[in-house]
């Protein structure tokens, strides 16, 4: 018996299972991340080119007035705004209650 298999109670060619699972797991966060992070910005990416291409091809209707001194242009540019705030509060909520939960329990475990 080696000093490395009585320090560690396994040969050193043994693949490390727990190691492999922390990276697994790391992996599958990492993956659910990258979701929830493609799919808002999907959103907010459809949100903001409709608009430009309501300004590019639709000014008529941008320029309805709605009430006095409030067009529709300018109504949907405010929504624009808050959609990001929004989207971005929606991310910040996910990443809050699932993310850092969870990456902190990796961290915990990797101890």
């Amino acid at each position: 018996m080696t000093t490395y298999e009585s320090a560690t109670g396994r040969r050193p060619e043994e693949p490390d299972r727990h190691a492999e699972d922390e990276r697994e797991a790391l992996d599958r966060l990492s993956a659910r991340r990258l979701r929830v992070a493609l799919v808002l910005t999907m959103a907010m990416l459809v949100v903001y080119f409709t608009f430009i291409l309501l300004i590019a091809f639709d000014k008529s209707l941008l320029g309805e007035m709605i009430t006095d001194g409030l067009s529709l242009g300018i109504l949907l540019g405010v929504i624009v705004v808050l959609a990001t705030w929004v989207l971005t509060w929606i991310y910040v909520a996910w990443a809050n209650r699932r993310y850092e939960p969870a990456a902190r329990e990796l961290r915990e475990r990797a101890r």
